[in-house]
């Protein structure tokens, strides 16, 4: 059970974020009106939010999941693939700080960002993507190892990260498509699959028995259900729009 969750208000700059969507310039208001309900829906799972300034040098600051990996034991800042995002980790160190006491950090010879990795129980699957790589995905397990924890990469082509395409809600279910429909490490899972149209809805988030899902796409919505998940629906349209999730949008722990 999570009890946590750190976010970052958007910041004016958001709107000059990476993106490779091509739907368009996100709507600073609106997006900022989506944050507030983002945060919200994190309060009614139960989670006490921590809630960080702008920073405006950094357009792609509110996707804060990026910067760090918080475990059940530990803290990794990581060191984003994306030349732009790297100075972000350094502005996250401090809201970690006040709940970790054990926090390590991704050295410059590798790159992680944490929408490569999605956790399972005491396991960590790590995406390899054009942020993540083997270097820093070994580092990254190295840290998981020395508290009992374990990690193994996940060879792919299509996303942009991990959790892009898949997604796990507990109790032996993921969401996925893509590749990750047929992907040989994740054999093991019950996979509901997402639909090509609806794919931006397989970053669903499992939050205290509850699930997140993006909103305006009810044939996701409607197979969560159908297994037993309470959800409650989040618009994120703008975050979209910059290739973000709503995974993306908070630490969680």
């Amino acid at each position: 059970m999570f009890q946590h969750a750190i976010v970052r208000t958007p910041c004016k700059a958001l709107i000059n974020g990476l993106t490779e969507a091509n739907l368009g310039t996100p709507d600073y208001d609106l997006a900022l009106e989506q944050h507030h309900g983002y945060i919200d829906a994190l309060r009614r799972c139960g989670l006490e939010v921590t809630v960080l300034p702008a920073l405006e040098e950094y357009p792609d600051s509110c996707f804060v999941e990026d910067v760090a990996l918080l475990t059940p034991h530990c803290a990794i800042l990581t060191n984003p693939g994306a030349p732009s995002r790297r100075g972000e980790v350094e502005h996250i160190k401090s809201a970690i700080e006040v709940h970790y006491r054990d926090i390590y950090r991704i050295g410059p010879e590798g790159h992680v960002e944490a929408g490569d990795i999605m956790m399972v129980g005491q396991h960590f699957y790590i995406g390899l993507s054009e942020r993540t790589d083997l270097v820093g995905a070994e580092q990254l397990i190295g840290y998981l190892t020395r508290h009992g924890m374990s990690g193994s990469v996940v060879e792919m082509s299509e996303m942009l990260h991990l959790k892009t395409g898949i997604n796990y809600l507990e109790n032996h279910n993921m969401l996925a498509f893509g590749e990750m429909l047929s992907h040989p490490d994740f054999a093991e899972f019950k996979r509901t699959a997402i639909s090509t149209e609806e794919s931006y809805a397989a970053n669903s988030v499992w939050i205290n028995g509850t699930v997140l899902v993006p909103a305006g796409f009810p044939k996701t919505l409607a197979a969560i259900e159908a297994m037993g998940y309470p959800c409650i629906e989040v618009a994120v349209s703008e975050y979209q729009k910059l290739d973000g999730g709503l995974s993306c949008l908070s630490l969680r722990f």
